[in-house]
């Protein structure tokens, strides 16, 4: 499920370097726009854990190799596990790579994450859970999995219910919607925006540091940061309009509401907004929309803990199959046509919601155990 033979001629999947107190970590399939691979995230909790217990090491540094920073969790692997019969594979995936997140959102060190590219999905976890994220002109982040039968998982229901106003909550979690680099310095999901010509000076800068100083590490990207505008087109610039028709109580609302606003505002976006909520699975709608309200009470753990009870439940096909009917239509046979079941929102009953929150029915399962962490409180709420 994702072997060294998908990386370059390196023959590794994750490449280590050590620049005296500092870690480099570089997500090596390229081919694969680096999507997490098993292999990846194990060696990734490896390294990760080690670098934090060793006193020598005072920064980590996180990117990825070619035009992606990382792609997303390798979901066709998971989904080939089960839909071959064993839908355990797909949950210890999940299971490894959520105490990977949540070990990387209550790190004790300094990470930056640089962010030269595409960044979706998993590869939201491996970064805006950390201190410091890096966007460039080349970024393009996304929470896509609505469209493929799934949910904004990675502890995504966190951090996108404390960005400002409805705009990281509901409609990025709902839509889809791609960002650029500056707006996700607008809306708090990059500390930083470099521009790409100046990372390598930021880095050498960086690997001299020498001990784990936040201040002394923000100081050093602030001085190769920029601050840009953003893009007149962007939802960002109508945040009025954005919390007006995401605040709504239901999915069905909320396209009501954004098919009114239509009418009376010609904006591009509001249009893609509409075209990709009737486009995606509403099973996965009504789910992330309670997933992403909820998340604004919980801590980082517990939204970890209940992204793993989803996957489980959408894993064991229990009700709805949309998960592998996404990927059948997206990512195998590429028709993209996915057929939905149940196929409408009003089909979608609280009932058949309740169950993919409440615990697997297996006697052989358990919930997400998350290692002891000191200090999580403090530490990883001064990150956003």
């Amino acid at each position: 499920m994702g072997s060294s033979k998908d990386a370059d001629s390196s023959g590794a999947e994750i490449l280590t370097e050590e620049f005296g107190r500092t870690r480099v970590l570089m997500l090596n399939r390229p081919r694969q726009l680096n999507a997490l691979s098993f292999p990846m995230i194990m060696q990734l909790l490896e390294n990760i854990v080690a670098y934090e217990k060793d006193p020598r090491v005072k920064l980590l540094i996180l990117k990825g190799k070619g035009r992606a920073f990382c792609a997303g969790g390798d979901v066709a692997a998971v989904a080939r596990s089960a839909i071959e019969g064993s839908w355990t594979w797909g949950a210890h995936y999940f299971r490894n790579e959520f105490t990977l997140n949540y070990i990387i959102a209550t790190y004790s060190k300094p990470q930056v994450s640089i962010l030269d590219g595409i960044v979706m999905g998993g590869g939201a976890g491996l970064s805006v859970h950390g201190r410091f994220r890096v966007a460039t002109e080349k970024t393009v982040f996304a929470m896509p999995e609505t469209a493929l039968g799934l949910f904004p998982d990675i502890g995504a229901s966190y951090f996108l219910s404390r960005l400002p106003g409805f705009f990281g909550r509901e409609f990025v979690g709902l839509t889809g919607a791609r960002l650029d680099g500056a707006e996700m310095l607008a809306c708090g999901l990059a500390t930083h925006f470099v521009p790409s010509m100046k990372l390598s000076l930021m880095e050498e800068a960086l690997i001299k540091v020498e001990k784990s100083d936040h201040f002394t590490i923000c100081a050093i990207i602030d001085q190769f940061s920029e601050h840009v505008p953003i893009k007149g087109s962007s939802a960002f610039n109508r945040l009025d309009v954005v919390d007006k028709c995401f605040s709504k109580q239901t999915v069905q609302e909320i396209i009501s509401s954004l098919d009114l606003e239509s009418k009376n505002i010609d904006d591009e976006w509001i249009m893609v907004a509409i075209q990709s909520l009737r486009k995606a699975s509403p099973l996965s709608l009504k789910i992330t929309l309670r997933s992403i309200r909820e998340g604004r009470v919980q801590r980082v753990g517990q939204c970890l803990i209940k992204d793993y009870r989803l996957v489980c439940h959408i894993l064991r096909k229990e009700a709805s199959k949309d998960f592998f009917e996404g990927c059948r239509a997206i990512l195998f046979d590429k028709d993209r046509k996915p057929k939905w079941e149940p196929s409408t929102l009003d089909l979608v009953d609280d009932k058949l919601v309740d169950k993919y929150f409440s615990p697997v029915d297996d006697a052989n399962w358990e919930d997400l155990k998350l290692p002891a962490r000191p200090g999580i409180g403090q530490n990883y709420v001064s990150k956003m």
